[in-house]
Parts: C-alpha cells; structure tokens; sequence
C-alpha cells in the first residue's frame, strides 16, 4: 500500500479546499490531519519510526513548508487522541490543539473545556497554561476530567488563586486585597471558575440592629446560584465559617427567588487550614488561597 500518495492527496485536497471554502477550512483541517494521522499509524507499523522523517523531506519538497517531522507527528497525535476520547470540538483551531496535544489526559481535557467555554484565543491559551492553571485543580477534579463525572461549581476554582501584586506590597490589608481584585475582577472571577459575574462589594445587609457588608457578592450563571466570597489576610480561623454561613443564610432567606439554587461560599484566604474545613459542618463553603506575584 502507498501510504505516502495517500498521505500527499489528503493534504493537497485540504489545500484545494482552503482556497474553495475558507469559511469551514478549520473542520476540513481537523479532518484531513485526523486522516493524515490514521494513515501514519498505519504506515509506522510497517516500516518505524523513521518514515516521518522520510515523508517529511518528500511532502516539504514536492508542497513546501508546513509539513515538517513535528507537524507529522503532531497530526499522528491528533489521531491517537481522538480515538481515546473523541471530546476534539471543531471550535478549536489545529494551532489550539497544537499547544496541548502531548499534555497528559487529564490536561489535555481541561485545556479542551476551557478554550470552549471561555473562547480563548492562542495567546490567551497559552497564557493560562504558562500560569499553571491546571496544577492548581485538586485532585478530585482532575479524577473528574478523567471519568467524566459530573463537575460541580468548586471543581475548578484555582488553588491558590493568582493575582498581580499591583501595589508592590510586602504586607497587605484585606482593604488591599479586595482593590487588587477589584481591578483584575475579569481574572479574579475565571480564576474562581466559569459563570461567575459579580454583583456588589461591600453589599450592606443587615442583621438584627447591626449592619454587616458582604466583601463580594457574585452570581453563578451556570449554575443558577449567589455566591458569597470573603476575603481573609490571615490564616483560615473557625470564626471566618461562623461569619460566611451567616451571610450565605441571609442572601438565601431575603435575596435569593424559589428557582435559584442555594448559595455558596468562598473564603480567600492567606493561609490553607485544612483541618477548620474538614470541620465545617456545611458542604456549601469552600476554601483558595491566594498568592499576589
């Protein structure tokens, strides 16, 4: 069998076609490189590795550039991923997939998941994997990406959670804190996960004669909830549960309407405590810290 010939008219067809159609040229990328992929396979049974080298210096000859070893073997990934899990949306572009074809599964998916729902452009893309996003899931999650479970509205906040430190600062109030994600409010929220859009900071609500304020209220599109965020400079104190539980009961007994969820809570704080949590009696009250570079 020519394996090369075949490999040659895939790409010279996906040439024609860019130039014909260039509005859908992205699927018939992904298609004709996912083809070009299977046919390596197939070729590398039969004569090794070396044959993308081989096939590299003849289609660079006899078509130009674009196809070089790594391009080849990019295309023979692209294959192989996509019959493990078939989960490549043609949303993405072959220069998205690209960046996170070799990424172990867990990360391959979660890069996959969020250039689709947050649109990420390449510079974007790579901008969240050089801030190591990914390694800032727990674990759970990424077990999650693997089994395909059911993800929840804490899966994917980032821990810790990073911010610019805009001010230079060695010590840092919580005043400070909160204006420093006030002007990175964009970054803070994507940092916490998807859906969230924000509502008010300092949210007066009162209880009994006492007037007490809210550091942020936000809003879970996605999943149809308020979300309380409390800002702490120091290490996580049982306290910091008391007074967030508080605020979350307030929001669901005046604010919150029938066919809204319940609302969470999230501490940001300075210092993980791990133990505190493990001892919070209410499973809707999660805990990130942060760290200011």
């Amino acid at each position: 069998m020519n394996y090369y010939n075949q490999i040659k008219e895939e790409l010279i067809n996906n040439e024609i076609y860019k130039k014909a159609k260039d509005y859908s040229k992205n699927r018939n990328d992904l298609s004709t490189y996912y083809n070009v992929g299977k046919i390596l396979c197939e070729a590398g049974k039969h004569y090794g590795e070396s044959i993308i080298k081989d096939y590299s210096i003849r289609l660079t000859n006899e078509l130009g550039k674009g196809y070089s070893q790594r391009n080849l073997r990019n295309m023979r990934q692209f294959y192989k991923i996509s019959q493990k899990w078939q989960t490549v949306s043609a949303k993405l572009s072959w220069s998205h997939l690209c960046e996170i074809l070799w990424f172990e599964d867990s990360k391959f998916l979660y890069y996959i998941k969020t250039t689709e729902n947050q649109n990420l452009s390449i510079r974007q893309l790579r901008e969240k994997i050089k801030n190591k996003e990914y390694e800032r899931l727990d674990e759970t999650t990424k077990n999650k990406l693997i089994t395909q479970e059911e993800l929840k509205i804490n899966d994917f906040i980032k821990n810790p959670i990073v911010l610019k430190n805009t001010y230079n600062l060695e010590k840092i109030t919580e005043k400070y804190l909160k204006q420093i994600i006030l002007e990175q409010l964009n970054t803070f929220m994507k940092e916490l996960g998807d859906g969230f859009s924000y509502v008010d900071n300092e949210y007066k609500i009162k209880i009994g004669d006492r007037y007490n304020y809210i550091d942020l209220l936000l809003y879970n599109i996605k999943y149809n909830c308020y979300v309380v965020a409390e800002l702490k400079v120091t290490e996580l104190k049982k306290e910091h549960i008391g007074q967030i539980q508080t605020y979350m009961n307030y929001i669901d007994k005046h604010i919150k309407r029938v066919e809204q969820n319940k609302t969470i809570g999230i501490i940001v704080s300075a210092k993980d405590n791990k133990i505190i949590l493990e001892y919070c009696s209410d499973p809707r009250i999660y805990e990130t810290k942060f760290i200011l570079n």
